[in-house]
């Protein structure tokens, strides 16, 4: 799938709002969206009606040059995603290959990440919701997280805060995602996934 060079690109971090859910492993999206608008220079702003935190600048090279993105952060909790991305998509006009879905990642080892197109969920109640409201054609990166230990549920798991042992490298990891979303949206997939792909 080729994308479109004039369009938009829509970057979404998955997460849950409020403070209560800040550094779990379920957030790891938001705390890379978060990071990208920092480099972008702005703040998250909501929404009308998309339910929806958005900012929208330029990545890549300065001025007119750069890539036009839309970051966003759901603010309707995980499970129900798809509602504000499909209406974020419809409201900027961004076509499903323009649109990339950051998120936590059971089946790969913390500190690893992976950048596909299109995919099936893998049991991520988030992607799960975007791929019901418009079809499993957009970006993915992947932020591994690991499996959880022993007998705990995969749903304490998630929105556990991450491990102090794994906060060390945290800051890193983040920067690390936000770089490959960079790459992605400037340089396209395939330069992306030979750079990031661990």
């Amino acid at each position: 799938m080729t994308t479109d060079a004039t369009a938009p690109w829509l970057i979404v971090g998955l997460g849950n709002p409020g403070p209560e859910y800040a550094m779990n492993r379920h957030n790891v999206g938001f705390m890379v969206a978060d990071l990208l608008a920092e480099r972008i220079g702005g703040k998250f702003k909501r929404a009308g009606k998309a339910q929806a935190q958005v900012l929208e600048g330029r990545i890549g090279a300065p001025g007119p040059r750069g890539r036009r993105v839309i970051l966003a952060k759901p603010m309707s909790f995980m499970n129900v995603s798809g509602g504000p991305v499909t209406g974020l998509r419809d409201f900027y006009k961004v076509p499903v290959g323009n649109i990339v879905a950051i998120h936590d990642e059971l089946d790969i080892d913390y500190g690893t990440m992976r950048l596909k197109l299109g995919g099936g969920d893998n049991g991520h109640n988030g992607l799960k919701s975007i791929t019901k409201s418009m079809g499993a054609d957009y970006h993915r990166v992947r932020f591994g997280i690991g499996r959880p230990p022993g007998r705990m549920q995969v749903a304490d798991f998630v929105l556990k805060d991450f491990s102090s042992t794994e906060r060390k490298e945290l800051d890193y990891l983040v920067d690390r995602a936000a770089d490959a979303v960079e790459c992605l949206v400037t340089e396209g997939l395939e330069r992306a996934q030979s750079a990031y792909n661990s």
